[in-house]
């Protein structure tokens, strides 16, 4: 029957028309094939097509810290694989807590200095699931949410169907203002990130904490792209700044700093058990497989006690920062790891970078809408300990031939 629908002509031209309007604004996205080089990151091989192979250096990913590789992650991975099998069974509710499942939450928990820790599926549907929920918990809430937070909170903000109001990004008069304009005993919760991971900035926490207390607010921030990252134990930015007692719901990811994949939130015992109780989310969803859930266990437990993983990536950063800031180049020289170096044009940021894979053998994905704005496109760095200096020069002299030939702007450098 669905193959006799999608024969209608009007359905076919549907989506082609929909996929032919995204490729004419320049932001149709391509999926680069690769495979990494166990042990060899940031080096893969990139499979152009099934007849051409290529070896390349991976400059955009998010793990950041090269933990999908570790031998230690890999070999509790390995162990609980044939200790436990593969897949988890089932749901949460339904066979799927496993003792893995169990110690994680339990370290996760620990990590934030938080009562409980609950582990979902993505870092996507942890925000989604979360905030989605906010509304039946707490009936009347109204979140106040930054205008740049990621698809995944505003899905979530949107799937709650309750009163939203949007504060400019990162700014404190605007957010006290809006929270002026709510009865102080309204049930409200304000929605932001710690480290905004295309502008490479920072939330003012501290503040937004000072607001939530003054106007009776429940905080909850997104930490994915800070935990593993930042504090004397990888707790994220929250924990660099002293400040996680402050918040009432952290949320985090596996898939970033610790290499793994699902996402998860830790806060008060009450709040986890209404969540776990409450979001058809993590409800009805298959739960991680026992062997990520080990994988991701040892990678907490291996960052909190390596800070040294996080001062080799900050000055990987610092490093490339500096080449580019010395080369005249206009990228947003923020105060954190993620370097966007910013083109402006989606055709030609996407020409870049298939030229900088194609000839040079350097992967830098182009950024494009919706991710940031029209007229924003860029192209995101993300530096880490095992970026060599002979990989920052190679990246340097391929940037300075191609923005040559793309006529793009740099500033002279006295």
């Amino acid at each position: 029957m669905t193959g006799d629908i999608m024969s209608d002509t009007k359905f076919r031209n549907a989506f082609a028309k929909a996929v032919n309007t995204v490729r004419d604004e320049g932001r149709y996205r391509i999926f680069r094939d690769i495979r990494r080089k166990a042990g060899a990151f940031p080096r893969a091989t990139w499979f152009k097509d099934d007849n051409t192979e290529k070896d390349i250096t991976v400059w955009c990913s998010n793990d950041y810290l090269g933990m999908g590789q570790n031998p230690c992650v890999v070999e509790a991975v390995k162990s609980a694989v044939d200790a436990a099998g593969t897949g988890s069974g089932g749901t949460r509710n339904i066979s799927g807590t496993t003792r893995y499942h169990v110690q994680l939450e339990q370290e996760l928990a620990g990590l934030h200095q938080k009562d409980a820790a609950l582990v979902l599926t993505s870092g996507y549907v942890a925000n989604e699931a979360t905030l989605g929920v906010m509304s039946k918990i707490l009936p009347g809430l109204i979140i106040l949410s930054d205008e740049m937070n990621h698809a995944s909170m505003i899905s979530g903000i949107q799937r709650a169907r309750c009163e939203k109001r949007i504060f400019k990004h990162n700014d404190l008069a605007d957010l006290e203002a809006k929270l002026k304009d709510i009865p102080h005993d309204a049930p409200k919760l304000i929605a932001f990130e710690s480290v905004y991971s295309m502008d490479a900035d920072i939330a003012p926490i501290e503040e937004i904490c000072d607001l939530a207390d003054r106007y009776n607010a429940l905080t909850y921030i997104d930490e994915v792209h800070a935990v593993g990252m930042y504090g004397p134990t990888g707790g994220g930015v929250c924990e660099e700044r002293g400040l996680m007692d402050r918040i009432d719901i952290i949320q985090g990811t596996l898939a970033k700093a610790y290499g793994m994949v699902g996402g998860y939130i830790a806060a008060d015992s009450v709040i986890i058990d209404a969540v776990r109780s409450m979001a058809s989310g993590f409800i009805f969803t298959t739960s991680i497989p026992p062997s990520t859930a080990a994988g991701a266990l040892r990678s907490v437990k291996v960052l909190k006690v390596t800070p040294e993983k996080r001062v080799s990536q900050q000055e990987r950063a610092n490093t490339l920062k500096s080449r580019l800031r010395a080369g005249g180049y206009d990228f947003i020289d923020g105060e954190t790891h993620i370097v966007p170096l910013m083109v402006g044009d989606p055709v030609k940021c996407q020409a870049i970078s298939d030229r900088l894979i194609e000839d040079f053998g350097i992967y830098a994905q182009p950024i494009n809408f919706p991710t940031v704005p029209r007229g924003t496109e860029r192209l995101r760095f993300t530096p880490g300990p095992f970026h060599t200096d002979q990989m920052m020069d190679e990246l340097m002299s391929a940037l300075d031939e191609v923005w040559a030939e793309f006529e793009l702007k740099r500033e002279k450098v006295a």
